[in-house]
């Protein structure tokens, strides 16, 4: 079945050129069921079921982060999809607190909308080239540890976000320094599953050892 999606942006021109693009996606198939040119527009869907929302971050007021906030509490399962121009820390900040899933520059290519849209179905949050959710450091120390230096543009928010459910349950225990056996028993699955998401929180979080992601952990009070 096709997802339903709906499509806000001021620009007409962009919107049909748009809607031409997603309805040329075969996984997974959208079918676009709304415009919104303004805010009006905007809040008319409010209190109608679609999957998801492609929207210009910025383009019409204040009241269209409300009106997000609306949409997610009348629909909670609707993925919102930032689809701007604006690459600005604080917009980014504040877009993804409001209730975005996946935020993206309208100068990337096609494709990383088609990537968002894939990872925000599959309740991922995506985070489109170009995008930083904290700002950019003037500089970083000479010969500095990797780890402590790793994707310095991204906060705790950020960084949580990576992490699926079950593997923020497995790193609460590797960091309360449980073996792989000792965590299989806690939450009731293998050994096997629990190397596995040991292995996807390392790399996601950078860390090359166990010690490290400890560490980095800690600090950045992901746990």
């Amino acid at each position: 079945m096709a997802l339903k999606a709906v499509i806000a942006d001021h620009q007409s021109m962009f919107t049909e050129g748009l809607q031409a693009i997603i309805n040329h996606m075969k996984m997974p198939p959208i079918n676009i069921v709304g415009i919104a040119h303004q805010t009006e527009d905007l809040q008319k869907f409010i209190s109608f079921q679609f999957d998801i929302l492609i929207i210009d971050i910025g383009i019409f007021d204040s009241k269209e982060m409300v009106t997000i906030q609306e949409l997610k509490k009348t629909n909670p399962k609707v993925k919102i999809v930032a689809l701007t121009q604006y690459s600005e820390s604080s917009i980014v900040r504040e877009a993804f607190l409001k209730g975005v899933d996946g935020y993206i520059l309208k100068s990337s290519q096609i494709i990383e909308l088609f990537e968002c849209i894939e990872d925000v179905i599959q309740n991922k949050t995506y985070i489109g080239d170009g995008v930083r959710i904290s700002p950019e450091k003037k500089s970083v120390k000479k010969n500095a540890d990797p780890l402590s230096t790793y994707k310095i543009y991204e906060d705790r928010f950020l960084l949580k976000q990576k992490l699926s459910r079950r593997e923020s349950e497995v790193l609460k225990h590797i960091v309360m320094d449980k073996s792989t056996k000792e965590i299989a028993e806690e939450l009731y699955i293998s050994n096997q599953t629990v190397s596995a998401h040991r292995k996807s929180i390392m790399r996601k979080l950078g860390a090359n050892t166990t010690a490290n992601l400890i560490k980095f952990a800690l600090e950045n009070q992901l746990v």
